[in-house]
């Protein structure tokens, strides 16, 4: 039986910003790092639901709230 290994992924928070990126139009939501240097989004995974948030949080260590832009 194989197992998968969980392993903790990283970012430096000096250089980027965990945030939601969510459309007006039709709610989609969009987990990933903005870039302050450079201002760009990297895209990292859609949230569905609170439990798609949730595991985003924990693969990158992130607690507390995420800001959400429109």
């Amino acid at each position: 039986m194989f197992f998968k290994k969980h392993t903790q992924k990283t970012y430096d928070p000096d250089i980027k910003k965990p945030m939601i990126r969510a459309s007006i139009c039709n709610g989609e939501q969009v987990a990933g790092f903005l870039n302050l240097q450079t201002g760009a989004f990297e895209e990292i995974m859609l949230i569905r639901d609170e439990e798609d948030l949730d595991l985003f949080k924990k693969e990158y260590g992130i607690t507390g709230e995420i800001e959400k832009r429109y």
